[in-house]
């Protein structure tokens, strides 16, 4: 498996483009993160190493970093758009709270047989895919029941 830097070099030769210092910052603090980060979350990391990348060539970079299958689009249903490493991660899939935006991945090999089974049953081959599960975290369920207050009349 190519690191993860050669996988972006290669891609953008491949556009004509060429690996600069700022998009191998952007890729390598990108890659570090554990969680899921929206464009302006990455360009205030960014800021902090090197002040001279602008808002635009984080953006301009991650959608390169997602067209070469190096990073995936996640939308957790909160109006915010973010992203997650692919390079190397092993495939999963996320419970998401829509009281919260709390989020955890999950895997299960179960449901992963299924979805082969589904395709295979219809004709398809996966390429890829993305499950995202809403509801309430229990946390927010147990907000959300907790009695209202009410005012003396």
């Amino acid at each position: 498996m190519k690191p993860p830097q050669e996988v972006l070099a290669d891609y953008l030769a491949r556009q004509n483009l060429k690996m600069t210092a700022q998009r191998r910052l952007i890729l390598d603090v990108f890659l570090r993160e554990k969680n899921h980060l929206s464009a302006e979350e990455l360009y205030a990391k960014i800021k902090t190493q090197d002040p001279s990348v602008g808002q635009a060539t984080v953006y301009r970079t991650l959608k390169l970093l997602t067209e070469a299958r190096l990073a995936e689009e996640v939308n957790f249903a909160d109006g915010v758009l973010r992203y997650e490493p692919l390079y190397g991660i092993e495939h999963h899939d996320h419970l998401i709270c829509e009281g919260c935006g709390k989020n955890i991945e999950i895997m299960d090999p179960v449901i992963e047989r299924r979805q082969e089974e589904l395709a295979r049953k219809h004709g398809f081959v996966l390429s890829r895919h993305k499950m995202n599960l809403y509801g309430l975290c229990e946390k927010c369920r147990k907000k959300n029941k907790a009695p209202k207050k009410t005012t003396p009349g």
